[in-house]
């Protein structure tokens, strides 16, 4: 999936650590710093994962992901993607509605429509 949607090599990393359940958060931000930030609107939160190293939470990667995307990383947007990826962690019978859904959250328009 990660290939198909908007953002790039950090946009796949995110999605192939964060949609798996054996995901790590600490490895991701230590894979995405071993690169530059692809663009200027990722350079804040690379600086920020810099900071926090392994403390970097989930959601500031959530709203990296939506900005390598293109969108608007407010609040509600933010909260949608960790709903959905804590769905597709549980599995069951609605991961597959949800990492469809993360896929749309993320194909939207760039104003966040």
């Amino acid at each position: 999936m990660s290939s198909l949607l908007p953002g790039g090599k950090a946009a796949a990393l995110i999605d192939a650590q964060l949609l798996d359940p054996d995901g790590s958060l600490p490895g991701l931000v230590k894979s995405l710093l071993a690169h530059p930030p692809p663009n200027d609107a990722a350079r804040p939160f690379y600086e920020g994962m810099r900071v926090l190293g392994p403390r970097t939470p989930q959601l500031a990667v959530l709203a990296l992901r939506l900005v390598l995307a293109g969108r608007r990383a407010d609040d509600a947007s933010v909260r949608r993607l960790r709903t959905l990826v804590e769905h597709v962690r549980a599995g069951g019978s609605d991961a597959a509605v949800a990492r469809r859904e993360y896929a749309f959250e993320l194909e939207g328009s760039p104003d966040g429509t």
